[in-house]
């Protein structure tokens, strides 16, 4: 250390393990945990040195706004400790030139370098100082994917508060609660009926300082247009940013990420620095993602934590280019996008996948005789290739590369993906039949895990994976357990490392018992990890069902076995909590409102047509429920029976079923953000139905 005390070397050493700290970093005792033992004598106090520096901290977890946490850096895991403003800062540096953002404006693709990033979030920081931002309160955005959303959740964090996403289905209870949560000073909303929201509610907000609306000249008087922010925060001088960053740290709170709700009130995530541009270099590390070369598609809510992590901070660290989807993405218009961007890694939910899927199939179906039986074999070929190279054969057979060429490739570049070298699902569990379709098709999915409260991803696996029904193996610099396994090798998968979140805002109890004492997540998803490292989930804790007889049955892997075996289903909800016996709702495929979202009574024409080859001539859901055709119902209980066939016991069969009047749906609220399933919700709606099933 130089004598004044600001300068550590770039490497120290620690019992042979080496640890890389940023040139002048600063880096003071008692902020690192005890398994790395690091420590230095004579540390000034670290105040002024962000935001790079690590600023002293002694406990593993906080549910304050403005504490910090310790630093769990792992042996081997080597990287610098850098904040969420020094990586941007950084890739400007590298790939300053380079297209950063890319968007549609009138019909043209519009790019923004990496240097423009950065002085346009700088802009937007000063703008929100100005306008009052005060450090650790919030920054609430509520809107579609665009470069505004970037640069408001970056330029909240540079400015000193909190990043906060809501999702744009978000009523308006929802948004007050993260606003009030969050201490918002700022709301920034997309549009007119974003902004309603807010408005209702402000009186409410003492906090609340300025409303932003980014698309549109806001009509309202007090509401900001995006050209005000940027005319502000360029009329304003670097020096109170720049005295911002300073008081700084890495292991201190950025972003709020609010959990979905799907199991009860919405709780703030509090994710630090750290966390987010540690698990963006463990994820662009995994892939082998080249700097500077990278091509991204953002669409998936801004809001969760996946989306951030791979459209903002693993773009970032690569100084990959991002393309933003347009507003209807998910009701059609995002294959215009892929084709455009031809993105070289692609991130979607399985609702994103299945809709892919439920495409491709549609089209397959109106091939002749001939096209079907070449399109077959080559579905045959491709799995048999993942097949093999999952046991360990490395070769590509001549009748593979024929139809990689002849069939692969075109479907491939027809979507959008003939450059995309990692295709990943994540957000939600994915069948094992679905990943294998895929694989077919030679687009092999990669599935991640992770969490709000580990910053992102946790396991990643690969194509070639033995273990196709896993989630990939840990990665790098971090650990996994499983807590209290049962017999089979079965419990509660546990989560540790750097990218753990410091705790919930403002809820001391939920973060206790969601963080033990030795810093361990405990993510309450139910796995097994086996000899080789593979995590496989088999089910939710809260969702899982302990029947009548005490035997604990995971609900979603029996629900997927039904969807695989009934391509007509869209959604399969399983009950049998304190049940003799296990029954299932089912809900139809069918078509949705392209403005609301909302599902309709008309049915998709792939269930139409299995309608017609049971000589069953309807197309409305309302009419199958109505009539209860037997043709269609005897199809429905082969479908059930070749489920009850993967069944490990006789408490596992689903004894009995029926058919929903209207599918699920974010609109009608029993899907959550993410596509998951709302399990109080469902069993609320119908439970009059569900009852009818353990009448006798």
């Amino acid at each position: 250390m130089s004598d004044d005390g600001d300068v550590i070397p770039s490497v120290m050493q620690n019992g042979g393990n080496q640890y890389k700290i940023k040139e002048n970093s600063f880096l003071p005792s008692a902020v690192v945990e005890n398994n790395t033992k690091m420590s230095f004598e004579n540390s000034k106090p670290a105040e002024n040195y962000g935001p790079d520096q690590v600023l002293p901290a002694s406990e593993k977890y906080t549910s304050e706004a403005n504490g910090r946490v310790t630093l769990r850096i792992e042996a081997g895991a080597d990287n610098t400790p850098i904040s969420v403003p020094g990586l941007l800062t950084r890739s400007a540096e590298l790939y300053g030139d380079l297209p950063a953002l890319n968007y549609k404006s009138a019909n043209k693709w519009v790019k923004v370098t990496y240097k423009e990033y950065e002085q346009n979030v700088r802009t937007v920081a000063k703008a929100f100082i100005k306008l009052g931002l005060e450090r650790f309160h919030g920054v609430c955005i509520i809107g579609f994917n665009s470069p505004e959303w970037f640069y408001s959740d970056l330029g909240a964090i540079y400015a000193g508060g909190f990043a906060a996403g809501m999702y744009t289905t978000n009523l308006v209870d929802a948004c007050f609660h993260c606003l009030e949560t969050s201490k918002a000073n700022i709301a920034v909303v997309e549009d007119s009926k974003q902004l309603e929201k807010i408005l209702s509610v402000k009186s409410r907000l003492p906090h609340l300082k300025a409303i932003i609306q980014y698309e549109g000249k806001p009509t309202e008087e007090g509401v900001l247009s995006w050209e005000d922010v940027m005319r502000i925060g360029s009329a304003e001088s670097d020096d109170k940013l720049n005295a911002v960053l300073k008081t700084m740290g890495v292991n201190e709170c950025c972003t709020l990420v609010f959990t979905s709700g799907t199991e009860g009130a919405s709780k703030a995530v509090m994710v630090s620095h750290d966390n987010l541009t540690y698990n963006a270099y463990m994820i662009t590390k995994f892939l082998a993602l080249v700097d500077g070369k990278e091509v991204l598609v953002s669409y998936l809510p801004l809001s969760h934590v996946a989306a951030q992590i791979t459209d903002i901070y693993s773009a970032i660290t690569l100084g990959a280019q991002v393309y933003f989807g347009e507003k209807d993405a998910l009701k059609g218009s995002l294959v215009n996008t892929l084709q455009a961007a031809r993105p070289t890694v692609f991130l979607g939910v399985p609702r994103v996948w299945e809709k892919i899927n439920e495409k491709l199939v549609s089209i397959g179906r109106k091939s002749g005789s001939l096209k079907k039986y070449i399109a077959d074999w080559a579905k045959e070929v491709g799995l048999n290739h993942y097949e093999d190279a999952m046991k360990g054969v490395d070769r590509e057979t001549y009748s593979y590369k024929f139809f990689r060429w002849l069939i692969f490739s075109r479907i491939k570049s027809a979507i959008g993906f003939d450059r995309c070298k990692y295709f990943i699902s994540a957000a939600a569990p994915i069948s094992v039949e679905l990943k294998k379709y895929f694989m077919s098709l030679d687009i092999p999915l990669c599935e991640a895990f992770g969490m709000s409260e580990c910053g992102g991803a946790h396991t990643l696996s690969n194509p070639t994976d033995e273990n196709v029904a896993g989630v990939g193996k840990t990665l790098e610099g971090v650990r996994s357990k499983i807590d209290k396994p049962d017999k089979d090798g079965n419990g509660e998968l546990c989560v540790y490392g750097r990218h753990v979140f410091m705790g919930y805002l403002n809820m001391p109890d939920k973060t206790e018992s969601t963080l033990d004492a030795d810093g361990w997540l405990h993510s309450g998803d139910i796995a097994q990890i086996d000899d080789k490292g593979y995590v496989t989930i088999t089910g939710r804790i809260k969702e899982l069902l302990i029947t009548a007889g005490g035997e604990n049955i995971p609900p979603v892997l029996i629900e997927n076995n039904v969807k695989a075996a009934l391509p007509v289903v869209s959604n399969a909800f399983l009950i049998g909590d304190k049940r003799k016996f296990l029954s299932i709702l089912l809900s139809l495929k069918c078509e949705v409102n392209a403005e609301t979202a909302e599902p309709l009574d008309t049915l998709t024409p792939e269930v139409i047509s299995w309608l017609s080859s049971l000589n069953c001539k309807f197309t409305k859901v309302s009419e199958v429920v109505a009539n209860k055709p037997k043709e269609v119902f005897d199809a429905i209980q082969k479908g059930i029976d070749a489920a009850n066939k993967k069944a490990i016991s006789n408490a596992q069969k689903i004894q009995k079923f029926t058919l929903l009047p209207i599918d699920f749906s974010l609109p009608t609220g029993e899907l959550g953000p993410t596509l998951k399933i709302k399990r109080p919700v469902v069993n609320d709606k119908y439970k009059d139905l569900i009852e009818e099933f353990y009448k006798n």
